[in-house]
């Protein structure tokens, strides 16, 4: 099993530092990944994520500052919400950008979000976009990929429709840019199958993933893929009881124990998220993970 770990770029007292802590640490333990949340004005209001997001730096901006700094690790959005931001085809731009400037190592995992971002698409201008999100995200991704791969032929969709363009600079991995996605709906686990590289699960146990998997696999068959690479990112929590979302927790035997279940089911990758965001309390909570359960798989 591959692992990456989620940067602590939120919540208030996040920093530089305790970032660039985060990533020396995957480099220390030899995790291939980091990986950055995607948040920009959440609402305040009882659907509202700001307790935990009000304060975080931009997702993409800081894949570009880390990936410029640690030539040696891969770079990943966990998970950037497409509907939401103002322009897929700007996103496209920025992705390619910072996968040229790395060289090929940008991995784009995407969502839509739920009920409780529906604040933050009326802050940011893109509400009516709402109860289209599965649909713009799709369009979305044929779009990239056409961008991505350098053709010039028009492109007709329902929300995107360009004529006469150029883009340019290509990513470095081409229309081939892994693009995985996530979400906890039917729909989404038949998204993934047909259209992704990747199924990017979130607050999902192995008992809570394995179901979605015959779905993922019938979908990918069904359209003539391979099944796509299966990725769960938690939180690590240690000593502290189960709750009602999923996290490592526990022991690290424990934490070991839930690990070699999602291994049985596939699993790839995980994508890892401490608790603190100060240097020190990064650097020790990788630390006691990586000795205390990686070590032990």
């Amino acid at each position: 099993m591959d692992f990456g770990i989620v940067l602590p770029t939120m919540p208030r007292g996040a920093t530089s530092e305790g970032i660039v802590a985060a990533a020396e640490a995957a480099i220390k333990f030899g995790w291939s990944t980091v990986w950055t949340t995607d948040h920009i004005i959440p609402g305040r209001g009882p659907l509202g994520d700001a307790e935990e997001y009000a304060y975080i730096f931009e997702a993409i901006t800081t894949l570009a500052f880390i990936g410029g700094k640690f030539p040696g690790l891969k770079i990943g959005t966990s998970a950037i919400c497409v509907p939401m931001r103002n322009n897929a085809t700007l996103l496209a731009k920025e992705l390619a950008t910072v996968d040229a400037l790395t060289h090929g190592r940008l991995i784009v995992a995407l969502g839509i979000g739920d009920e409780e971002d529906k604040p933050e698409y009326t802050n940011l201008g893109s509400i009516d976009r709402f109860r289209q999100r599965g649909a713009y995200l799709e369009e979305s991704i044929h779009l990239w990929r056409h961008l991505w791969s350098g053709k010039r032929a028009p492109f007709q969709g329902r929300f995107h429709q360009l004529t006469d363009f150029e883009f340019g600079p290509l990513p470095a991995q081409g229309d081939r840019l892994p693009i995985w996605t996530g979400g906890r709906s039917e729909i989404a686990y038949r998204r993934a199958g047909r259209m992704s590289d990747g199924y990017h699960a979130a607050q999902t146990g192995p008992d809570n993933l394995r179901p979605r998997l015959p779905i993922i696999r019938a979908e990918a068959e069904a359209a003539g893929r391979k099944m796509p690479t299966l990725s769960v990112r938690a939180r690590v929590k240690p000593n502290r009881p189960r709750g009602s979302t999923y996290a490592l927790t526990g022991t690290g035997q424990e934490m070991i124990a839930d690990l070699r279940a999602f291994q049985e089911l596939g699993v790839e990758h995980m994508a890892v998220l401490f608790e603190g965001n100060t240097p020190e309390q990064v650097s020790q909570a990788a630390e006691w993970f990586a000795s205390q359960v990686v070590a032990g798989l």
